[in-house]
């Protein structure tokens, strides 16, 4: 019976799969950062809910399996099994990071300055930040560096958990974690990306949508960027809090890339989250970032899936 292996990425946008880090390691490795309490960060990819509970059980099965086949040494063998039982509470949340839109005719490289600040109900703060490598050719592929978010006291590296690849024309994502020297490939569907500056009328907007305001235009990395800020309030009673919440978003968006340059969230749930597009070099990057580690073994986790052709009519 051939077993297909799990993805690298169980989980789907806001779960935390179990991890072998420490307490103390925050692990990057997806499109947005899952935040437990006492336990790691992570920064995983969205994928189909219908594939985590199978993938799960099958990753389980497998960690048995190789449990079972590893020596164990004496020391550990002889050593009385100790009562646990799992931990109560916590949370999980998710930080996301910019979105890179795989638009054609816009090749650029940079870099990712990313920085999450979050104040503790008993007064302390907990900032951690990364420093991460982006890319993308005239064809639209996308190349994306993920590494681990760490405190900004300089004592841990923000080492390199992953590599995405990801290609439009051939619908291919590529999840590599270069220290196991794996990769996997999924189908890939870009996501629809619409900019939306413009401040809704008053009149015409619905309760409790957000409002715009037009911060003009300005410079950003040598880009000319327009700025706008967004403010929701979320009304007493809405998800259980007892008096309003305001939760106020700025970004500053390049139409000539696409992307926004700088963005800020600040949310009294979460803290403050920054991204920052810097060292931005125009051009084609340079090709080798788009493609596969030549030493990885590569998971082939795609199906069978019909994909509209770029000439198919759409139905009436």
């Amino acid at each position: 019976m051939q077993v297909r292996a799990p993805s690298l990425l169980w989980p789907v946008e806001g779960e935390m799969a179990p991890s072998t880090a420490t307490p103390t390691a925050w692990r990057e490795i997806g499109g947005g950062h899952a935040y437990n309490p006492g336990g790691p960060f992570e920064l995983r990819t969205t994928v189909s809910t219908n594939r985590v509970e199978r993938k799960m059980k099958l990753a389980l099965s497998l960690l048995l399996a190789v449990s079972l086949m590893l020596p164990i040494p004496p020391s550990v063998a002889q050593a009385p099994p100790e009562s646990r039982r799992p931990p109560d509470g916590g949370t999980r949340q998710v930080l996301v990071s910019i979105l890179i839109p795989s638009v054609p005719n816009a090749p650029f490289s940079a870099t990712v300055v990313t920085e999450w600040i979050r104040q503790l109900a008993d007064g302390s703060t907990i900032t951690l930040g990364n420093r991460r490598a982006i890319a993308r050719d005239k064809a639209g592929r996308i190349f994306q560096e993920r590494r681990l978010l760490v405190p900004n006291d300089g004592k841990q590296e923000s080492i390199v958990t992953q590599i995405e690849i990801s290609d439009p024309v051939a619908h291919d994502l590529y999840i590599c974690v270069p220290q196991e020297h794996v990769c996997q490939v999924e189908v890939f569907s870009p996501p629809e990306f619409i900019h939306s500056g413009e401040p809704a009328n008053f009149a015409t907007r619905r309760p409790g949508s957000p409002t715009l305001e037009d911060l003009g235009k300005q410079s950003r990395a040598g880009l000319e960027t327009e700025g706008t800020r967004e403010t929701t309030v979320i009304e007493s009673g809405a998800i259980g809090n007892d008096t309003p919440i305001m939760v106020r978003r700025e970004y500053w968006y390049s139409p000539q890339l696409s992307v926004n340059i700088i963005s800020k969230l600040q949310d009294p749930r979460v803290g403050t989250q920054s991204f920052e597009v810097s060292d931005i070099v125009l051009g084609e990057p340079d090709a080798q970032l788009f493609k596969v580690p030549g030493n990885s073994k590569v998971i082939d986790l795609r199906k069978s899936v019909d994909l509209p052709s770029p000439n198919d009519e759409p139905p009436n």
